[in-house]
């Protein structure tokens, strides 16, 4: 992990997830009534919540719009749910107005074109390992884990540890 990724991650006071591809592998299934459903990672899941509890403000900016997204973010207590929403950055100065942040105080994880503007823009922008190239070219730096693989996870445990919360928060389970 570089030093200009600990720093980025220093300033994190919202942290923001796609969902397709970061917090699943990207696969779309569909039953026969053309309901939807998705796989998460329930390592990704735990890390979200350890950020959280740390004072971390989280946020699903989704291109895609899904019940199964509501409820997984609920279940997480994700505090600001976006979905059907293609142009992510009008969502983002949206939430930077309403919560009075700025761009250096947010970090974000992606894994595809729409996620582009958003990962420049921010102050710490990453890609997951199964990310287009051209996305991970773009980003500060790319996970290990692929999406919906505990890519979420490292994401959240990168913040964590440059915040110095990561010990205390793997500490409550000894």
């Amino acid at each position: 992990m570089s030093n200009e990724l600990l720093q980025r991650a220093r300033a994190v006071k919202l942290a923001i997830f796609d969902v397709d591809g970061v917090l699943t592998d990207g696969r779309l299934y569909f039953l026969p009534d053309g309901s939807e459903f998705k796989t998460f990672n329930t390592l990704d899941g735990h890390g979200i919540k350890m950020l959280i509890a740390s004072g971390v403000q989280t946020a699903i900016i989704s291109g895609r719009k899904t019940p199964v997204v509501e409820r997984r973010a609920q279940n997480l207590g994700i505090q600001h749910l976006f979905q059907g929403r293609e142009d992510k950055l009008v969502v983002l100065d949206g939430l930077l107005a309403e919560l009075g942040l700025n761009y250096e105080q947010v970090a974000y994880l992606g894994d595809d074109l729409p996620d582009l503007p958003v990962i420049r823009r921010v102050g710490l922008g990453m890609a997951v390992a199964s990310a287009d190239g051209f996305v991970r070219q773009h980003a500060h730096g790319v996970t290990q884990a692929r999406g919906g693989e505990g890519a979420a996870r490292e994401f959240c445990e990168l913040i964590l540890r440059a915040q110095g919360n990561l010990d205390a928060a793997q500490a409550a389970y000894l």
